[in-house]
């Protein structure tokens, strides 16, 4: 379903332009960003220098010198017209296995560490977000989320962090809120959730989210050492799948050291699909992309 939302253009000072599709996200207007932002990209204008695609959003860098704001403006107007039914639009996306250890030792002592800050200090992270979301315990929680791979939305907040959205009907998205205070210390690869996102953090750092488990696996790498890291210190791109699968300590110690070797490769798999796929029916989708990530 089209939004109702009328798409704002909002000037960012002498070189930049805002672009809100919707203020909620969803599937369907994220599709729409990547698209408008991919045929924006393809016309190889002289005068764009930069294009950032976010959750439900994206933003322009033009050279004012040789391009007027409104110009550009009409041309976005023009390719969102263009993308509406996204019929013709193909992503060319990785399926990708993301192995985490929930409620892992690094992690808890942070979540207890910051128990002042949070909406409920006298339980975890993760059994607060198993109640408010209906669920009976945080291990039918934590199956929630491991049932169904996620869409990588964007890229952001720190380089390399990936912002992920569940591919499951609206009514199954799963949904906390932020700490009430940051905290100023996450653990590097903590697996967070904020909103209806999940992220990895790449780095130690302050951080909002609430904390359910750490990855195995680095999303950035800034000496690009491991193979994955060989054309970019960042890994996940956006329209990838994210598949978190749960683990025990002991596979996550056998890739931890793996990871160390300068040996690990993410299990993954090329993927092309269209919005279309996605949004007729998730459920489908989602298992198909289970079978193609862990049985080809």
């Amino acid at each position: 379903m089209v939004s109702k939302f009328t798409t704002r253009y909002s000037y960012g000072g002498d070189e930049f332009l805002f672009v809100e599709l919707s203020e909620e996200m969803s599937l369907d207007v994220n599709f729409r960003a990547m698209a408008i932002t991919k045929k924006l990209k393809e016309k190889n204008n002289p005068h764009i220098m930069d294009i950032c695609p976010s959750n439900a959003s994206y933003m322009v860098r033009y050279n004012p010198d040789e391009l007027h704001a409104d110009e550009l403006i009409d041309e976005l107007k023009q390719l969102e017209d263009s993308v509406k039914n996204l019929d013709d639009i193909v992503i060319n996306s990785r399926l990708v296995d993301v192995p985490v250890l929930f409620e892992d030792p690094w992690t808890h002592e942070a979540v207890m560490r910051f128990r002042d800050r949070h909406q409920d200090p006298e339980s975890t992270d993760l059994e607060y977000a198993a109640r408010i979301n209906g669920y009976d315990s945080k291990e039918d929680f934590i199956k929630a989320v491991t049932d169904s791979p996620f869409l990588v939305s964007m890229i952001g907040f720190v380089p390399g962090l990936p912002f992920c959205f569940q591919i499951v009907p609206k009514e199954e998205q799963l949904e906390v809120p932020k700490y009430v205070r940051p905290r100023t210390y996450t653990p590097e690869r903590c697996f967070g959730f904020g909103g209806g996102f999940s992220v990895i953090y790449p780095v130690q750092g302050a951080g909002g989210y609430q904390m359910f488990g750490i990855a195995a696996t680095p999303v950035f790498d800034k000496e690009q050492q491991l193979p994955d890291f060989q054309d970019s210190m960042v890994f996940p791109r956006q329209g990838d799948i994210f598949r978190y699968r749960s683990v025990s300590r002991d596979e996550y110690d056998a890739v931890r050291e793996e990871v160390e070797a300068g040996t690990f490769e993410y299990l993954k798999q090329d993927f092309t699909f269209q919005p279309g796929d996605v949004l007729e029916d998730s459920h489908a989708f989602s298992q198909k992309v289970l079978r193609r990530l862990y049985n080809d």
